[in-house]
Order: structure tokens, then sequence, then C-alpha cells
């Protein structure tokens, strides 16, 4: 058996099981058989909003706190502590207030989280080049041929990475190591917060038996109501499955369900620096149903894309508006250009296309808007000799950009957003 101190990094094998540190007497210690053979991780900071938010403010330390929207909100995150009385993401907020009167609710710093996750990324990229990015608080890494490097197996490197997260930017994160992705990210949910958990090859099928279906990566809810249904409860009895058959009944996830069942994974660890999509949505404080009330709110999401979009100097081929119902089905809807664009009020007009439609009497209380196909701005936004339309909005937008960044952002708008209902 091989150990790492987590406190003061001695490493040492024994036969015997130890419990303590034979040099500090901690009682940190990570052992396994496979200690110094896996090398894929992935890492993931616990609560992250919350801890951001806890760390900016010591007062809250011990108190419940919940990241969200108001009452007609949801919980976009919450702290340990909130998780003890039953809260979780995604949880109407009067729900998780009804759980937790005395919860702290803030309101989410996007901008903030952002920062902070770059900077955890940041230590990240000087660990390892090989890091698959999931969100902006978690990822995969690669640290196969880092031992030279760091001096060090990938286990004891991670551990320095985690202790660097915590005291040069003050959150904490968890750690899954194992030989491929699946595992290692099953195995960063296992010990949570502050955990470093470790699936190696001799234990991977037996972990794995009778855990349920639902903790496979990739099966949701429904997914998982549909294979319990079909008499699939565990990850056991989908190995008593041939791959043909979970193939021919569940399509492409058939065949990832049948070699997670094994422990195989042959996914590499894939860097994705190219930003794939771009997005944002609202919460409403009341449920909306009218039409005109729905577009305005649309479109000051379609200027923050827009300015995006300009920002990384990228342009969409893709619009996508999300709607949310009162009973909280989600509902999207896309439209492919005929051309990429950066515009705003392009991204507005073929949004409210696939809008109107939706407008059926249902009461909606989220809207967001999308982008993807993102390319270089270089084919967007041609002006056609026959129709200088693109071109006048072109140059408003232009004027209104020049106009905000002298005088503020409220100092000129476009009428539809003036609209009172």
């Amino acid at each position: 058996m091989y150990y790492i101190c987590k406190d003061c990094m001695f490493q040492f094998s024994k036969k015997t099981h130890y419990e303590r540190c034979q040099t500090c007497s901690s009682p940190r210690l990570l052992r396994h058989p496979e200690l110094h053979d896996l090398y894929i991780a992935h890492i993931d900071c616990d609560a992250f909003y919350a801890s951001v938010e806890k760390r900016d403010n010591p007062r809250l330390k011990n108190r419940p706190v919940i990241v969200g929207g108001g009452k007609r909100g949801v919980v976009a995150a919450c702290c340990y502590i909130s998780r003890i009385k039953g809260i979780h993401s995604a949880m109407p907020m009067y729900k998780a207030l009804k759980a937790c009167p005395d919860a702290i609710v803030i309101s989410p710093n996007m901008n903030k989280y952002i920062q902070v996750g770059q900077e955890v990324k940041n230590l990240m990229h000087e660990t390892t080049p090989l890091i698959e990015s999931l969100s902006i608080d978690e990822a995969f890494l690669d640290l196969s041929g880092t031992q030279k490097l760091h001096n060090g197996s990938p286990a004891k490197t991670l551990l320095k990475l985690i202790r660097r997260i915590e005291t040069e930017i003050g959150i904490t994160a968890s750690v899954g190591l194992s030989y491929n992705k699946f595992l290692a990210k099953t195995a960063s949910d296992i010990d949570k917060p502050r955990g470093f958990s470790i699936i190696g090859r001799e234990e991977a099928l037996d972990f794995l038996s009778l855990r349920p279906v639902g903790s496979i990566w990739g099966v949701g809810q429904s997914m998982q109501r549909q294979l319990e249904k079909d008499g699939l409860n565990t990850i056991n009895q989908l190995r008593e499955v041939p791959e043909h058959n979970l193939t021919k009944k569940y399509g492409k996830i058939g065949k990832r369900l049948f070699y997670f069942a094994r422990g195989e994974d042959t996914r590499i660890v894939q860097p994705n620096n190219k930003l794939k999509s771009i997005s944002k949505e609202t919460t409403f404080i009341n449920c909306i149903k009218i039409l005109e009330q729905l577009q305005q709110r649309l479109w000051p999401l379609c200027e923050i894309i827009s300015k995006k979009l300009k920002g990384k100097e990228l342009a969409a081929g893709t619009i996508t508006i999300k709607l949310k119902t009162i009973s909280f089905k989600t509902i999207t809807r896309s439209r492919t250009l005929q051309q990429p664009t950066q515009l705003a009020e392009i991204i507005y007009q073929e949004a409210k296309l696939l809008l109107i439609p939706e407008v059926d009497g249902r009461s909606y209380r989220l809207i967001g808007v999308g982008v993807r196909q993102l390319s270089e701005p270089k084919e967007a936004d041609q002006t056609d000799l026959l129709d200088d339309k693109i071109s006048k909005i072109s140059e408003i937008e232009g004027v209104m950009e020049t106009v905000r960044k002298k005088f503020g952002y409220p100092s000129i708008k476009k009428g539809r957003t003036l609209l009172k209902y």
C-alpha cells in the first residue's frame, strides 16, 4: 500500500494499514495500491458560487448560504450547510426558503465567479497543458508524463494543486483520480468537500457493481427512470445485457452504458480552449404570458450577447431561445442563419421569430437567448447591394456603442425597452 500525507506531503509504503502520517501524525492520509500509477483526474470546486461568497464575506462562514434569483427564481448554488436542510441547485427558491428560512440569499455575481474560475484554471495550466474544461469550476486533467516536471507522481502533484487553490484563491476543491475520465469524475463526487478519492483498475468492477444506474455520467433523471422501468437498477445489472441490445434499445447512450458499466472509457482529455457558445437568460419576478412583455425582456439579452460576440471577435451562425414554463418545463427552439452575425438587432429579430409561436397562453418564468456555431467575423453581416438594411443596423449599433462608452449604458436605449405594461 502506498501513502501520501495530505498535510506534509510525506510519502511512504507499508504492507500494514496506517491511520496516521509517520512524520506529522496527521490522519489525512491518501492511500491506495495504485496511488502512483493513475494520472487522469477530475477536479471540481466545492459549492463554488457559495464558497466564493463566503470567502469574500467571513461573516457568512457558518451560515447557510444560497446563491440564486429571488423568491420567484431558482437556487443556482448553495453551501454544504444549506444542503443538510435538503436544498439543492435548480430547486425553486420558495421551496428552498421554506426548508431553510434562516438562509442568506445572495444574487449571483457571474463576473466575479468567472474571474475566480479563471484563476483556478490558471493554476491547473501551470500543472499540465492537458485540461478539458467542463464548466467555470471543474475540469479533467491528464497528468501523464509530468512526474519529472513536478518531481512526484500525479497524485502528489494534485495534492499540491488543490492546496494552492485553497491557500492562494481561498476556496476548496475535490479530486477524483483514476485511469479514465468516467471513473475520475465518479471518484470526485465520493467525498466532498475537500475530498480526494481514487478508483484503481483492480477495484473498478467491484466498486461499480452495486451503484445505481443514475450514478453513471450522462444518465439523467428521465433516462434513469427508463432504465429502472426496464428492470435495470444497478450497474451490475447493466453488465448482463449484451451491447447490441443496449444500443438497439437506447441508441448511442446504450453503447456508452455497456462500456462504462465495465469501467471502460477510451475518451482522451481533450483541451477545449475554443468557445463553443454564448448565452444569457433572466428569471422573472412574476410569470409572463404576454408577447410584448416577453419581447421587452428578450431585447437586453440580445444586446449582451452581441457585446460579447464583438468583444471576443466572433460571429454566430445559430440563434437559440430558451423558455421555462410556470411548471418548470424547459422549451428550446433554434434557427440557423443564412450568414453569421454580431448584431443585436439581427439576433433579436431571429429570436423573436422563434418566440412568437410559443406564446400561446402559457405563462413563462424565464427567457433566455443563446448563440452557437461561432466563427470569425469576416463573413458576418455582409451587406446586400439591393438591401442596405444590415449596413444601417450596423451603423446605428456603432453609434449607440460610442455614446455608451462616453456617457454610460443608460444614456441611449431603443424605444422597445421603454414600453410599460
